[in-house]
């Protein structure tokens, strides 16, 4: 039983790199802001200058990285153990690219 919390407390020390993290969420911010800016042309309705989004910068606090990384951290760790668990019941010593496609539904649906 000591060796199952020495290797889980070992295994929370390693998480995703925060400022990986954020540099992906800039992306994503980015991407969707220029999406949104070529949105629908259909609409005359303009938002106020004040709460225009291309005014408002999207940022993320050192708390929020850090509880996203948990996360995805605790999220890839969920995928894997997964599909090694399908790949261990089909008898297969690698968990190949479908053993995580039968557990990805059902791991979206969880988290």
């Amino acid at each position: 039983m000591d060796e199952d919390v020495t290797r889980n407390n070992s295994g929370a020390a390693e998480t995703f790199n925060p400022d990986l993290i954020h540099a992906i969420f800039k992306l994503v911010w980015k991407r969707r802001a220029e999406k949104g800016s070529s949105g629908n042309k259909d609409i005359d309705v303009e938002p106020a200058p004040e709460t225009s989004r291309r005014n408002r910068s999207t940022t993320a606090n050192a708390g929020a990285l850090k509880v996203s990384c948990e996360l995805l951290r605790i999220f890839v760790t969920e995928a894997i153990r997964r599909s090694a668990f399908n790949a261990e019941a089909e008898d297969a010593v690698v968990i190949e690219p479908t053993h995580l496609e039968r557990v990805l539904p059902q791991l979206l649906l969880d988290f």
